[in-house]
Formats: C-alpha cells, sequence, structure tokens
C-alpha cells in the first residue's frame, strides 16, 4: 500500500474510532460472560485483590487466589464462594521469586486447568526518598511490582494465545503514569507494569491475537492501608478512593474490554497535561495538586504488601 492510500486509512479509522468511543458515552458497551473463565488474582489475601475475588465471583468464575498470606486467602476463599464462585482454589506463592511462580503456575494448570483471566495485583510499597531507601528494598519493590508480571505471563500467556481467548489486567498506579516525589523506586517499578502491559498489548495485537484483551489500572491513592496516614490537597479533585468503587470500575473495565482505566477521571487530564507542559510547569502543577508522598503522608510508610 503506498503512502497516500495507508495515510486516508490511517485518517478514515481513527475517526471512526473517536466517533465510536463518542457514542459509547451515551450508550453503554455490552459486557462480556466471564461465568466458567478461571481467574487468578495475585495479592488476593486483602483489599482489592479481595474484593476483586468478590466481584469476579458473582459472576460464576472459577477463582484462582495468590498471596503470601495464607489466613487472609482463606478469608478471601470464604467470602468468594458466599458471593457465588463455582470453585475457589489458593496457594501461597511469592510473586517475586520467579521459580516460585513458575512452579506454582505448573501446579495451577495441573489442579485447575488454564488461567483465561490473569490479574496482576500484588505489589508493595516502601515510601522511603530514593537515598534513604537500602538497595534491597528497592530490589523488592522492582520484583513483586515489575518483574512479577513478566513471571505471571510467560507462565499462562501460551495458552492464551493457543486459544486466542483470555483478558490480562494489570493493576498498576497513577504513579505509573505520573512522577511522585517521595516514590521513586515505586514509580519506577509502576511506570514498568504499565510499559509492559502496553507493549504485550500491542504484541499480540501485531501478531493477531486480538482475542486477547489487556487493561491497565492506574488509580490514585486508594483507602486501603497501603498509605496509611495520606490525605489529598483538593478531595474534589483527586480524592481518596473507596475501595468498593475501585473493584467495581475494575471489572466493569474487564467486562467491557476497556483499556486504560484511570482513577479519578481527573487523572486523564493531568496526565495529558504532563506530557505537554514544559518541565517548570509540569513541577508547578505537581507542587499545586500536592503530588508528593511528603506533603500527603502524615505517617511514614515501611515495606507494605499492596493491600488493594
Amino acid at each position: 500500500m503506498n503512502f497516500f492510500l495507508e495515510t486516508i486509512q490511517v485518517l478514515l479509522l481513527s475517526i471512526w474510532y473517536n466517533v465510536e468511543s463518542f457514542i459509547h458515552l451515551f450508550v453503554p458497551r455490552r459486557k462480556k460472560n466471564v461465568a466458567g473463565e478461571v481467574v487468578l488474582i495475585t495479592g488476593a489475601g486483602s483489599g482489592i485483590g479481595r474484593l476483586m475475588a468478590q466481584e469476579f465471583a458473582a459472576l460464576g468464575t472459577v477463582l484462582v487466589l495468590w498471596d503470601i498470606n495464607q489466613e487472609g486467602m482463606k478469608e478471601t476463599a470464604q467470602l468468594a464462594k458466599q458471593s457465588g464462585a463455582s470453585r475457589v482454589h489458593y496457594y501461597l506463592c511469592d510473586c517475586s521469586d520467579k521459580n516460585e511462580v513458575y512452579r506454582v503456575a505448573d501446579q495451577v494448570k495441573r489442579e485447575v486447568g488454564d488461567v483465561s483471566i490473569l490479574v496482576n495485583n500484588a505489589g508493595i510499597v516502601t515510601g522511603k526518598k530514593f537515598m534513604d531507601a537500602p538497595d534491597s528494598l528497592i530490589e523488592k519493590t522492582m520484583e513483586v511490582n515489575t518483574m512479577a508480571h513478566f513471571w505471571t505471563y510467560k507462565a499462562f500467556l501460551p495458552a492464551m494465545i493457543a486459544n486466542n481467548h483470555g483478558h490480562l489486567v494489570s493493576i498498576a498506579s497513577s504513579a505509573g503514569l505520573i512522577g511522585v516525589n517521595g516514590l521513586a523506586d515505586y514509580c519506577a517499578s509502576k511506570f514498568g507494569a504499565v510499559g509492559f502491559a502496553e507493549s504485550v498489548g500491542l504484541e499480540l495485537l501485531a501478531t493477531g491475537k486480538d482475542g486477547i484483551k489487556t487493561t491497565i489500572v492506574c488509580p490514585y491513592f486508594i483507602n486501603t492501608g497501603m498509605f496509611d496516614g495520606c490525605q489529598t490537597k483538593w478531595p474534589s479533585l483527586l480524592p481518596i478512593l473507596n475501595p468498593d468503587y475501585v473493584a467495581k470500575k475494575i471489572i466493569h473495565a474487564v467486562l467491557t474490554d476497556q483499556v486504560y482505566l484511570l482513577l479519578p477521571k481527573s487523572i486523564y487530564l493531568i496526565a495529558a497535561l504532563k506530557n505537554v507542559l514544559q518541565w517548570k510547569v509540569t513541577s508547578l502543577l505537581g507542587s499545586y495538586l500536592g503530588l508528593s508522598v511528603e506533603a500527603n503522608c502524615h505517617t511514614n510508610l515501611s515495606l507494605h504488601r499492596k493491600l488493594h
């Protein structure tokens, strides 16, 4: 195809996709049926992971729960069964350990079957300034928040590719789109998670595997315990998010094959401005919005398993 024809094709398709998006502002997207799908959620022992498990359970899915907290997983499993899950399986797994991820993944395939919806939710935050953070905690942050996604994809994506069917869900953060003062290692890990999910999603589309969907979730602070003591400078613009609300929005995004979910909606504008404004203006905007752990959190954060 020559340059002129391909340019016309791109322009026409771009117009159509934007029109389609505008229509869906008024006409809800059709929700897919996930009954019987095998859903694996990492970090499922509490918080958002537990709430997502309950939401998926109500849709008749088969649940596979991973966490390092055995008691938390047992409680989540009981709640999921009460919510209607057809089957619930739970496994101790430290997602920062590649060999353990592969070992437990093989066990899941033998005992449950192929995973068709993978939710990478487990994560940690150190809450220390970059120069104050021990090397070991920086490495652990990258291992859990970023590298674990590589290993779970490696373990479960082949079956999805073979069937051209599946859904990859990355619970990232708005800190994976916008740098935050005081969260250098956390931001780096979340930027990595977002970039990784985007790249693999594009790779799948380029190879014709359009039956495998991707959803990337980038929320602001969630009231789950991960950022205890954090407040927001402008609650009407950047509210601390309610966990139940976030879990429901994530499930809706999965059911409608939404690629990006930024919460609250103001993050869409803030992220866009960050990419077009000069550095000094971006820094000024960040200070105005209070995008700083030092400014927003009145308690010291320590190494913390993600409760959302």
